[in-house]
């Protein structure tokens, strides 16, 4: 047996004690009621029963069988407006992020983070990975927003990882590109690596990893086009390095190449790329998984904005 003491995250505040310890924990909310049937619960030194509230900030002591863990760090975790739970069970949970926010803490960034603002409401995550990214099977870079799944169990985080790997994770964007592609709908298969003369920057590079994006275009306006982007292949910066060398930059990407004037007149301070929706198998159950976002109101202002031009 182990003990867990901790302080109760904000965002369980006012939870029921079993569902709070559930999610907090990972584990089952029949086992977290039956810790606190058997007196292993204490909120400021004091037994508390399955369906008591717990209070944020209040000093939570958990004794568990040892298999269990919490990643919960107070140090590291700070809720992030505008982070969305889309999907939550015991293995994975699926997040709709907001432009501004890491996956994870990186050396340098300093500020907040999905691994962070998962644990501030009060979620567990797999303990698998590096230290600094437990339970990210894939991320999303700070300036593109939008789906993102994170595993909560060992199993998933196996599981999905594999499945990232195997290319059966369907990952589709939406994203607004200069100009009109031509073909509307094609296939990019170009190798990506580190840009020769920029480290921040990625590029298409002879003897880089295999790389392939699907695109189809959806609208045409006069300056830009609406694209729908498949990737089967999760390069960084992939989709934004592949539309740049084809001289179709997400509009707002200033560091792939984009227009400033256009940026400017659409009101963007970021690259129109958002991750529209996520399917996979289930890790556990086998059984298909599938959400859906849809773009935040910069992009749809700026998308809005091109179709009254036009």
């Amino acid at each position: 047996m182990s003990s867990r003491s901790l302080p109760v995250p904000d965002g369980l505040d006012s939870e029921r004690v079993d569902a709070g310890l559930s999610r907090l924990l990972g584990i089952s909310r029949t086992k977290a009621a039956e810790l606190a049937l058997a007196g292993d619960v204490l909120l400021n030194g004091k037994s508390v029963g399955k369906s008591d509230r717990l209070v944020a900030g209040a000093w939570l002591e958990v004794t568990l069988a040892d298999e269990v863990q919490s990643t919960f760090d107070p140090e590291t975790a700070e809720l992030v407006p505008g982070l969305t739970i889309v999907y939550d069970d015991e293995d994975v949970v699926i997040v709709d992020k907001p432009v501004g926010v890491a996956a994870h803490p990186s050396p340098g960034w300093t500020g907040t983070t999905v691994v962070g603002g998962l644990a501030a409401a009060g979620y567990r995550i797999s303990t698998s990975g590096a230290a600094e990214r437990q339970g990210i099977v894939h991320r999303l870079d700070v300036g593109t927003s939008g789906l993102m799944a994170v595993a909560k169990s060992e199993l998933a985080y196996t599981e999905l990882k594999r499945a990232f790997k195997e290319r059966t994770v369907e990952k589709i964007y939406l994203a607004v590109v200069q100009g009109h592609p031509d073909p509307s709908s094609g296939t990019i298969d170009a190798p990506i690596d580190r840009h020769p003369a920029a480290d921040y920057r990625w590029a298409v590079v002879a003897g880089g990893k295999p790389s392939i994006t699907h695109y189809a275009t959806i609208e045409a306006f006069p300056h830009a086009s609406l694209v729908e982007v498949h990737l089967e292949t999760g390069r960084t910066h992939q989709i934004r390095v592949h539309m740049s060398a084809v001289r179709h930059p997400c509009v707002g990407d200033l560091t792939y190449g984009a227009d400033p004037t256009l940026s400017a007149r659409l009101g963007l301070e970021r690259q129109w790329l958002h991750a529209a929706r996520l399917s996979f198998a289930h890790p556990r159950t086998g059984l298909p998984v599938a959400v859906s976002s849809e773009p935040p109101a910069d992009l749809q202002e700026a998308l809005n904005r091109l179709r009254a031009a036009g």
